[in-house]
């Protein structure tokens, strides 16, 4: 079964319907043109951007943009009934923000997620696909722990609801280029004032992806799911200072300046910011397989037996190396203005 077989016909619940992911991923089930879903239950509780999106697919009648919290869970579980599939994509997802507003990260991306998988059980969906961050491993902040959380939460919902038949699966992945809030729009709209661009750590390395590859592994992990495990995806990895200076090159002159006379300021990582990101940790390795496009970490505890050989496509059952961006091959610059030049970036 591909993909796209996967979803046709049935009806999704996409919450954070109206954020990066949560928006391109409404627009490639969408795009599954012979091969559509019955129906798709967008949510958000952005009411101006909810507006913005109910005008762009109202002519698709199987779409239905609903105003709604996932921190509301009689609203879930009444929204959720008669779903097939739920993709939880909704999260605060700032590190500084949460770091000031602890309380709220809590009741958003751990009770908000507790609230789906309630909703999700009591109403027999039967998968649920929860989109973590590379921030869950080794957390040094709010965001990254209620992240862990929740991967957490998403396999221990496989053990403990055992007449449900519900699969629980979460995804994994690192920063998006060009996201709203991302280092690259904030880089560009300090280009265009003439610098200079502020870096934390000139040493500071991250895993990048577009929006597109982020959403294609969601939704492959729906399809590929066994239940309790995280998928990874394998990413390209970058230094920050190189992103800088190619930005730099390559709008420098669009807004008038000579890209020489653009400064770059290092001011020190801010709280609970790491200089590296890392998709894999030392402990999670001895229970991780390796697919032909994905890490898949499997659940430290499952009701299923012998989990590990239930994939299709393992070409490595002894994965021994943690994944990070600091013992990553680093993309050149020439690759990363080729990665830049595959995003809209106006």
């Amino acid at each position: 079964m591909s993909v796209r077989d996967f979803y046709k016909n049935k009806v999704i619940y996409l919450t954070g319907a109206c954020g990066t992911v949560g928006s391109e991923i409404l627009r490639q089930l969408t795009s599954f043109k012979d091969c559509l879903p019955k129906k798709i239950i967008a949510i958000d509780n952005n009411e101006s951007s909810m507006f913005y999106l109910d005008q762009k697919y109202r002519e698709y009648e199987y779409v239905q943009t609903v105003l709604s919290d996932i921190r509301d869970k009689d609203d879930q579980i009444k929204l959720i009934s008669n779903v097939d599939i739920v993709i939880h994509a909704a999260a605060l997802k700032h590190v500084h923000l949460c770091e000031y507003a602890p309380s709220q990260a809590i009741a958003t991306n751990i009770v908000g997620l507790q609230n789906i998988i309630t909703a999700s059980i009591n109403n027999g969906v039967q998968n649920v696909i929860f989109t973590s961050s590379d921030k869950a491993v080794n957390p040094t902040n709010v965001m990254g722990t209620t992240k862990l959380t929740g991967e957490r939460l998403i396999s221990a919902a496989n053990n403990y609801a055992h007449d449900s038949k519900t699969r629980f699966t979460s995804t994994r992945f690192g920063n998006i280029l060009g996201s709203n809030g991302s280092v690259v729009p904030t880089f560009i709209k300090q280009i265009s004032k003439g610098g200079p661009v502020t870096l934390t750590n000139d040493k500071m390395t991250r895993f990048v992806m577009n929006v597109q590859e982020s959403v294609e592994m969601v939704l492959a992990a729906g399809q590929l799911s066994k239940g309790g495990e995280v998928f990874v995806t394998k990413m390209k990895s970058i230094l920050i200072k190189d992103l800088a200076e190619t930005l730099i090159e390559m709008y420098a002159n669009k807004f008038g300046f000579d890209q020489n006379e653009i400064k770059i300021n290092e001011i020190g990582s801010r709280p609970g910011e790491k200089d590296f990101e890392e998709l894999l940790n030392i402990e999670e390795i001895r229970r991780t397989i390796e697919l032909e496009n994905y890490f898949c970490i499997l659940p430290v505890f499952s009701k299923k037996k012998n989990l590990h050989e239930k994939y299709n496509n393992i070409i490595n059952s002894d994965v021994t190396e943690e994944y990070s961006s600091a013992k990553s091959q680093l993309c050149s610059k020439e690759e990363i203005k080729f990665l830049l030049s595959e995003i809209d970036l106006n």
